[in-house]
């Protein structure tokens, strides 16, 4: 199995697992992100399962050559009854037009970067990652 099989294997697994109950919501908006990255062109993914801490997915370009990924994609697990996540990428792979981000100076490898935190039901600010995830993936090889 490929390293993108692999990791969307992981994914759904995890989906599955996410029992009902738990933040519906963030489950939904997860998925979505997860679709969102597995029908971009030549992304490859990768699934770092903490439990407890955090569940990452971590898409990169194949032809990308100076990072290990484009984003971060996390479910925060710190507590599994409130689930929420939080996207973060490089600081000079995307725009924020709308200043929607939290600025994490040196925070994601050693670089700057945005994080996006999402704690509710939010279909503008889904959208609104959709579209940094889009930048960041062009970005990325660009």
């Amino acid at each position: 199995m490929t390293g993108r099989k692999t990791a969307e294997t992981e994914i759904d697994s995890f989906l599955q697992e996410w029992e009902a109950g738990e933040e519906q919501p963030m489950k939904k908006w997860f998925q979505f992100f997860f679709n969102t990255v597995k029908a971009m062109k030549n992304v490859e993914l990768q699934f770092v399962s903490r439990p407890g801490v955090s569940y990452s997915m971590r898409p990169k370009q194949r032809n990308q050559k100076d990072r290990d990924l484009f984003a971060i994609i996390d479910v925060i697990d710190d507590d599994p009854t409130e689930r929420w996540l939080s996207l973060c990428f490089y600081g000079d792979m995307i725009s924020d037009p709308d200043g929607r981000g939290q600025i994490i100076p040196g925070g994601l490898a050693g670089s700057d970067g945005y994080c996006f935190d999402m704690l509710e039901d939010d279909e503008g600010l889904a959208h609104y990652l959709v579209d940094r995830l889009t930048e960041a993936s062009v970005a990325a090889v660009g």
